[in-house]
């Protein structure tokens, strides 16, 4: 093999999800990672249904590429077909554009320091050298990794600019193709995309064409394809959340006396004194942030684990906690199968903060009624083959509430165990009791059904081993159900209070 430089460094991850877990002393689950720059979630449409032709044809070759992504990217960015360079993530884009401009007795310049690692690597595995004078091309990442600022483009041309994270701060050299720039992009981001392995390059046709020959035959999946198609037929993605998200962060770092560099990315950069040691802290707690010399990178993910993040922080700093500490019996749970994919975030001891999204409507809207009276803090979000109906939905966003409760109790030991309540509701009347006793059961008699109701409270029964009892009556389907939910809500509330130490059962188990 020809020999690399001696200064050369590979690009280095960090430790794998189950080791910080390990570390950490938590289930793989808990584990709550900053350091990726990507959302808290998912695209919502990446589903299973968005694959399925994909996985049919996992057999053949996509022959003649992928023009019908080609030409969703293409309306996206404004350009035209010609103009659409396909890679395996923005990564793969810019290994691509430095063999292809540069190669041994050329110079490369990177435009910024510090900036994405990927550039200077990318440089020396072509066999060029980085330098500013005479350089055969100019990388710039624009917004800058990993500070975050929006700097002004470099003059210099052929100039390649990285906008992964173009989406958030809203402006593009996409209208300098014609110029000699190269834009690079990415699904990794805003979409949502990242494991999918999914960018794009922008460029005018003479020089696509020059890096489309230049390019490995079909750099992406046809289950990847079919995923970034999905989200681009989902329109712009929104990250005003996100955004909204990061403002707040901002501002109570600076109340936590580390303030961050001004960032239009989806992550913050906080000059710290000693990052390598607040990070370890954080690791140790199942926390990931990406540390520098000077510094640690937060990826925004959104307030419930930018909360979890803060307060931890606080503690390694030594200072006071600007948010309110995370609750105890607190779990995370993932409940993922061929139908649907639902994450859930649980605290038994909460506040009723509760939000519940999973397209299935009403029932939503009674799950969030049982957790709310329950006191339980709880966010559920994901999604399901709805165009098959909501059973599916409903059923396994039962499910995964329940198996997250089950791992929240834990050994049950010093529970009430037992809890009934009676709610009226207009029309109707519910009386419900639970037995936390470990055993799955169900007795539910709604004299009416919108159509789901009484098999949701048995799929939750039975993820979340306990007994329900349920009766409810009146004259309105709606009122009868929610009447139900609230009635179990209550009844739990009762049954997993705290009194004391003792396994709640005579045989010395549950």
């Amino acid at each position: 093999m020809r020999a690399l430089p001696g200064e050369f460094a590979e690009y280095r991850w960090a430790p794998s999800t189950a080791a910080i877990a390990a570390l950490a002393g938590v289930d793989p689950v808990e584990v709550i990672r900053f350091d990726g720059n990507v959302p808290a979630a998912p695209s919502p449409t990446a589903r299973p249904g968005a694959i399925a032709g994909a996985l049919a044809a996992t057999n053949e070759y996509a022959h003649g590429g992928f023009p019908e992504l080609v030409s969703a990217i293409a309306a996206y960015a404004g350009v035209g077909d010609e103009n659409v360079v396909l890679g395996a993530g923005a990564d793969d884009l810019i290994l691509l554009c430095a063999r292809a401009f540069a190669g041994p007795g050329d110079r490369v310049a990177v435009s910024e320091s510090p900036t994405y690692p990927l550039f200077r690597i990318a440089t020396q595995l072509a066999g060029a050298e980085l330098g500013d004078d005479g350089a055969a091309v100019t990388f710039c990442c624009r917004p800058n990794n990993p500070t975050g600022d929006f700097g002004e483009l470099p003059a210099a041309r052929p100039l390649v600019v990285d906008e992964a994270y173009f989406e958030y701060a809203g402006e593009t050299a996409a209208g300098l193709i014609e110029d000699g720039v190269v834009v690079l992009r990415t699904f990794s981001k805003a979409f949502g995309l990242a494991g999918a392995r999914v960018g794009y390059a922008l460029a005018s046709a003479e020089t696509a064409a020059e890096l489309n020959r230049r390019q490995a035959p079909q750099p992406i999946s046809g289950i990847s394809a079919s995923l970034a198609l999905a989200a681009l037929r989902g329109g712009s993605p929104d990250v005003g959340a996100q955004v909204e998200e990061r403002e707040r962060c901002a501002a109570l770092l600076s109340q936590l006396g580390v303030p961050p560099l001004p960032s239009r990315t989806n992550f913050l950069f906080v000059p710290l004194a000693s990052p390598e040691q607040v990070g370890h802290a954080l690791q140790g707690e199942g926390l990931v942030v990406r540390m520098f010399g000077d510094g640690i990178r937060w990826s925004i993910r959104d307030r419930d684990d930018d909360d979890v993040l803060l307060d931890a922080l606080a503690r390694s700093l030594d200072r006071p906690s600007p948010v309110e500490s995370a609750p105890s019996r607190r779990v995370r749970h993932v409940r993922a199968t061929a139908e649907t994919r639902f994450r859930v975030r649980l605290a038994l001891a909460g506040s009723g903060r509760v939000r519940v999204q999973t397209g299935a409507g009403i029932y939503d809207h009674f799950l969030e009624q049982l957790a709310f009276h329950a006191g339980f803090d709880l966010a559920l979000e994901g999604v399901g083959d709805l165009e098959t109906g909501p059973h599916h939905t409903a059923e396994d966003a039962a499910l995964a509430l329940g198996e997250a409760l089950d791992r929240a109790l834990g050994d049950r030991r010093g529970i009430a165990r037992y809890g009934d309540a009676v709610v009226p509701m207009d029309d109707a009347l519910a009386r419900a009791a639970v037995d936390l006793g470990g055993r799955p059961a169900s007795e539910i008699k709604l004299q009416l059904d919108p159509g789901l109701a009484e098999h949701v409270l048995r799929s939750l029964a039975q993820a979340g081993r306990l007994a329900i009892n349920v009766d409810s009556s009146g004259r309105d389907e709606h009122h009868v159900a929610e009447a139900a939910f609230k009635a179990v809500g209550r009844s739990l509330r009762a049954a997993v209070r705290l009194e004391g130490d003792v396994l709640p059962s005579t045989k010395g188990r549950l």
